[in-house]
């Protein structure tokens, strides 16, 4: 494709990772049309999300904390694309916004950082995450753990837990290594936690009118990560979810199938509801069905944290 006449805008949040993941978006761009460096140019927006660290996510405006900003500048002509972390992507987006593509996905599991193993961990063991779902999932494995808030970017967290605020912090696998810090944390299996829906993905959105955007993003777009990725985020719109519900799930490409896990935990993790199906390729509503099936075995107080 031919280089274009001015530098496209690429918006993004301005955190260590954001910008990772911003210029692994540029990279792939330019490699894939042999576009030197001026072709591509890298707008920072600063976020709610970033602004604001002392509260839950849930209590200040969820997802759109992370996106809203960015949106207004698509929507305003600033940027011409945006990037992001899938699982910070709210679930409804804006009918003017499209996810255009998605890069290869990464290694979706969570590390425990801190400990070797939870079994390692002190007895009531202080742990600090920001995720309902990791809390969830720490207080089925520890039931004496007490999880406390924490936010804040990669370094902000490690810091926190070389200060002795916690014994130990869950970050994302594909995160550490974005930044170079692979060997930080032991790896936890999918099977011990199932990770959030999108983890490991990189998105790229456009705006839904914009052809020539959609087509030239669809040049660097994953094919299997998005189809993964769109299977994960159908069971969230199947369940309604919010990112004060604790939910789980992964899908996998599984012999031109999609093997698709979910479970929704009680936030004291003693709950856990799970299921699993294989679905084709793009069937939105059998994931969807899936988040359903979910809520139609859950206690009525664990299905109410989804109808709040």
């Amino acid at each position: 494709m031919q280089k274009p006449s001015r530098p496209l805008r690429l918006g993004t949040r301005g955190s260590p990772l954001a910008l990772a993941q911003a210029h692994m978006t540029m990279a792939a761009l330019r490699a894939r049309h042999g576009w030197d460096e001026s072709s591509v140019e890298i707008v920072v927006v600063q976020t709610s999300g970033d602004r604001i660290q002392d509260r839950a996510l849930a209590e200040i405006g969820g997802k759109a904390l992370w996106t809203k900003e960015l949106d207004r500048a698509l929507l305003a002509g600033e940027i011409d694309f945006a990037v992001h972390s899938m699982k910070d992507v709210e679930t409804l987006r804006p009918a003017e916004i499209r996810i255009a593509a998605m890069l290869p996905r990464a290694d979706v599991r969570d590390r425990l950082v801190g400990a070797g193993s939870f079994e390692a961990l002190p007895e009531t063991p202080v742990v600090g995450t920001s995720s309902p779902r990791r809390a969830a999932q720490v207080k089925r494995l520890r039931p004496d753990a007490q999880v406390v808030l924490f936010r804040g970017n990669v370094a902000t967290r490690l810091s926190k837990l070389a200060a002795g605020d916690v014994h130990a912090t869950l970050l994302a696998a594909a995160g550490l290594d974005r930044l170079g810090q692979g060997d930080v944390g032991v790896t936890i299996p999918v099977e011990t936690m199932l990770p959030a829906p999108s983890q490991g993905a990189v998105g790229i959105e456009t705006l839904s009118g914009n052809e020539a955007m959609l087509e030239l993003l669809a040049t660097i777009s994953d094919a299997d990560t998005f189809d993964c990725v769109m299977a994960e985020r159908a069971v969230l719109v199947g369940l309604g979810g919010t990112c004060h519900s604790p939910i789980a799930a992964l899908a996998r490409l599984e012999d031109g199938r999609i093997h698709l896990r979910a479970e929704i935990i009680s936030p004291d993790g003693l709950e856990t509801v799970g299921q699993e199906d294989r679905v084709a390729r793009g069937d939105a509503a059998a994931a969807e069905a899936l988040g359903r099936g979910l809520l139609g075995r859950a206690s009525p107080a664990l299905r109410a944290l989804f109808e709040a």
